[in-house]
């Protein structure tokens, strides 16, 4: 069992990272940083999502006025053949990144840093999982966005809905294809008394 020991403010307005915090028991205020991370100009993968992470972090660590409130920011992003996908920008895009996604493997990559209001920073990490998708056709990819389920994620898909009917293999943390690697998380709340963990 876990017990925050004050709301941890989450600097996403993502749905998914809050049920995922929800659901682990862990006490969450949302405060969305309103980043731009697109703005950041990094070719290494890792890196950007360290960048944008902190990025995040940063932006709602400089105006919270909680003194003293731990602060957890995040940032996701799906990496195949040299392209990083985001969230696309329209349906049409949306196909676009899931034709370069089906009949392949791929790799999502998110990255978290955590902060406290008053010492700025304190510790990061980034997590990689890699997914496997089955063949799919145009029409079919069309027929998946067209239901919704493409906006507003990272590589035009949530694993947690329709899309498990295109995955065939997953290696690593579930939690982090989904938007937020549980387990990193708790570890890096627990290390920096964010929370207590109980047995």
């Amino acid at each position: 069992m876990i017990r925050s020991r004050k709301p941890i403010i989450l600097a996403s307005a993502s749905p998914r990272r809050r049920e995922i915090l929800s659901s682990l028991g862990i006490a969450i205020e949302v405060q969305p940083s309103g980043a731009n991370e697109e703005a950041l100009q990094i070719e290494d993968d890792t890196e950007f999502v360290r960048a944008a992470a902190r990025m995040k972090l940063q932006k709602v660590l400089d105006t919270s006025r909680d003194a003293e409130a731990y602060v957890l920011a995040a940032d996701t992003v799906v990496c195949v053949d040299g392209h990083r996908l985001g969230k696309p920008i329209d349906a049409a895009d949306a196909v676009r990144m899931l034709e370069l996604l089906a009949g392949r493997d791929h790799v999502v990559r998110t990255a978290v840093a955590l902060g406290r209001v008053g010492d700025g920073v304190l510790d990061g990490r980034v997590v990689e999982t890699r997914v496997w998708f089955r063949s799919a056709s145009r029409e079919e990819l069309k027929r998946y966005v067209a239901a919704g389920e493409s906006d507003d994620k990272a590589g035009a898909y949530g694993v947690q809905g329709l899309a498990s009917g295109f995955v065939t293999r997953l290696e690593g943390s579930y939690t982090n294809v989904v938007g937020l690697p549980a387990a990193e998380v708790v570890s890096l709340l627990v290390e920096h008394g964010a929370v207590e963990q109980w047995p």
